[in-house]
This record gives C-alpha cells, structure tokens and sequence, in this order.
C-alpha cells in the first residue's frame, strides 16, 4: 500500500512519535511572568509613595534626619577622635547647625517683618510700576482684533494680584512644631548611635561577601552625603555673601536679609534661584524710580548663578558628585511634589543615595560602547 506524501516516517523513526510543534513554545510563559512580576513592582511603587504621601507627618521628618545626621556624620567622628564622647558631639553640632539656622532666619525675617507691615503701600508703588505694561497689553489686544484671533487678555489696564495665597502658602511652607521636635530628637538621636546602627546593620548579613559589600555602601554615603553637604554649604554661603554685595553696591534695601536668603534658597536646586530672580526683580522694581535701574541687581545676579552652576560648583565638586541635570530636575519634582520644600533640598542627597546603591548592589558587566 503507498503512503501519502504527508503521512510518510522518517527511516530509523517510530511511526507512533508525534512530530514536535513548532508553536510549542516557552516565550508565552515568560512574557506573562515578566508582566505579572512588573505589574508586582508597579503596585509596591504607588504603594509606598502612598504611604509616604500620607504619612509625611512622620516621614518626612525621621527621613531628613536620617539624611542630615549622615552628612553631619563625619564631624561627629573628627570630634571623637578628639576625645569628645560620641553623645555630646551630637548634641554639640546640633546646637552649632540649630544656631546657625536660627541666626539665617533672623536675617530673612527682619526684612519680611518690616516689607509685610508696609505691603499696602508696597503694592500700590508696584502697581504703579506696572502700569508701563499697559499699553503693549493694548498694543497686543488691537493685533489679536485685527487678526480675529479670540483675545487671552483682558482689555482693562494690568491689575494686582489678591494676597490670598499668602495664607494657604505659609501653612504649606512652615512644618509643624512637632515635625519641628521629632526632626531634631531624630537627629541627636541618629547622630549618637550612628556607630552601633552601622555594626548592627553589616551584622545583620550571615556571608563576608554581604557583609563587606555593605560596609562599602555604608562608607561611600557617609563619604559623598559628607562631601555633598560641605561643598554645597560653602557654595551657598559664598552666593549668599556675593548677593548681598551686589545688592549693597546697587543700593538694594537690606542687603544683609537678601543675601541670607539667596544662600537658603540656592539649597534647592533650579527653583531657589528662580525665586530669588524674582524676589530680586519684584524688590527693585519697588525700591527704584524706574525698572532698568531696579533690573541691575537682578540681572547680576543671574550672572552669578550661572558662573557658578557652570564654572564653580563643577570645579569644586569634580566628576565624583557630578549628577545628570535631568536626573536631578526629575527627582527635585518629584519630592518637592510629594514633601513640598524640605523634599527639594532632600532631593539630591536621596538622588545621591540611589546612585550609590545602583552602582553596588547592580554594578555594570555588560560591554560599553566606546567613547566618541
């Protein structure tokens, strides 16, 4: 009997063995566990940024002080080393940043205190001001009308703005005393045992190879949490100083109170030095009789911040703590939206954290490209 050509064996193959399928495939499978392990991830993510959200009376605060007192940690040290016990040091430099703090906000406050007893007239002196604006808003008005273009402006002269955010503001900024109270109890607290939390915590690994790779975590935050808080400090403090030379030699009111406050908001990067762009601009347009001599002081102080963003922070700093600007605009949004202004100033430290763990827990293998 002939056999059709589709139903033909093999020699040496048993008739009774089914070909394999070629459809029979383990991709499916994979594909599915990779989805159902990201999806996993996914929801741990939204979970404990949640829980951080929701919390952050509680969070922010233990968070902060866990990042401050590694920064402060290397001071504790160098006074250990001298024979200071490790308790009394923290209590010490706590008290030496709580004075310096105080001693900033002073400085800023003093100003604020006296502008915000004259915001009355302060306003109406702006709104006068503004008022050059009002024929290019009606310039502008006439072209969109010729056009037939549907008008964005109003046609009525430029008006104030209502000092309603000023409330909701402040409440948004300040922190509660008892943030205030655990922030600094955390910290004395961290900065005391810091020593025995680093035992416990590379005790914790049974293995050498564990125990040593944490050792090296441990060492590189402290390191470049330490360095980034020194340099970015002494950065700051020379900004500050700048600033309220420029504003003295411009004939800028309290000289003294900008400068501090320049110094306080260069600690957020991006966003501090564009509010005091505008502070400095808003300050000078109420102090001078006309706007070019109230835009010097803001526009040097534009070349400041970009001779030091440029040429100054990236000398000092090196490539050792050198961050990508979208990784650091990225994280700066992202915890300034979910801890508001102490997340900003937390967002490079924490951004610097990430990095250190990334490179020592998944160190790249894989060949890299070559430079061009």
């Amino acid at each position: 009997m002939r056999v059709p050509p589709n139903e033909r064996a093999f020699p040496g193959d048993a008739a009774d063995v089914p070909l394999p399928d070629s459809n029979a495939g383990f991709a499916p499978t994979i594909r599915r566990t990779e989805l159902v392990a990201f999806a996993l991830i996914s929801l741990l993510l939204i979970s404990v940024v949640a829980v951080l959200y929701v919390a952050k009376a509680f969070f922010l605060p233990v968070v902060a002080a866990f990042v401050v007192g590694t920064m402060l940690s290397p001071a504790a040290g160098f006074l250990e080393r001298h024979r200071i016990p490790r308790a009394l040091s923290a209590v010490l430099i706590v008290s030496a940043v709580g004075a310096g703090v105080t001693f900033i906000v002073g400085l800023i406050s003093s100003p604020l205190i006296e502008w915000s007893a004259r915001l009355p007239e302060l306003g109406a002196r702006l709104k006068d001001k503004l008022h050059l604006f009002d024929r290019p808003l009606a310039l502008w008005h006439d072209l969109r009308n010729m056009l037939g273009l549907s008008d964005s402006f109003p046609a009525a002269p430029f008006q104030m703005p209502k000092f309603e955010w000023v409330q909701p503001t402040l409440e948004f900024l300040s922190p509660t005393f008892a943030e205030f109270l655990l922030f600094f109890a955390t910290l004395v607290l961290f900065i005391a045992s810091w020593r025995d939390l680093r035992r416990a915590l590379i005790m914790t690994f049974t293995g050498h190879d564990m125990r040593l790779r944490t050792l090296r975590i441990l060492n590189a935050i402290e390191e470049h949490l330490g360095g980034y808080l020194l340099t970015v400090t002494m950065i700051n403090l020379g900004v500050g100083a700048a600033t309220g030379i420029i504003c003295a030699v411009t004939g800028m009111p309290n000289p003294a109170g900008l400068g501090a406050l320049a110094a306080t908001l260069n600690f957020l990067p991006i966003i501090g030095p564009v509010a005091m762009f505008v502070i400095l601009t808003a300050v000078g347009a109420v102090t001078f009789s006309t706007i070019g001599a109230g835009l010097i002081a803001p526009l040097s102080f534009v070349g400041l911040v970009f001779l030091e963003g440029h040429f100054i922070t990236p000398a000092i700093i090196g490539r050792r703590l050198e961050l990508n600007a979208l990784a650091v605009f990225i994280a700066l949004a992202f915890w300034t939206w979910l801890w508001g202004p102490m997340g900003g100033f937390l967002s490079s430290p924490l951004l610097i954290v990430a990095l250190i763990l990334r490179d020592h827990l998944w160190p790249p293998t894989s060949p890299q490209l070559p430079s061009s």
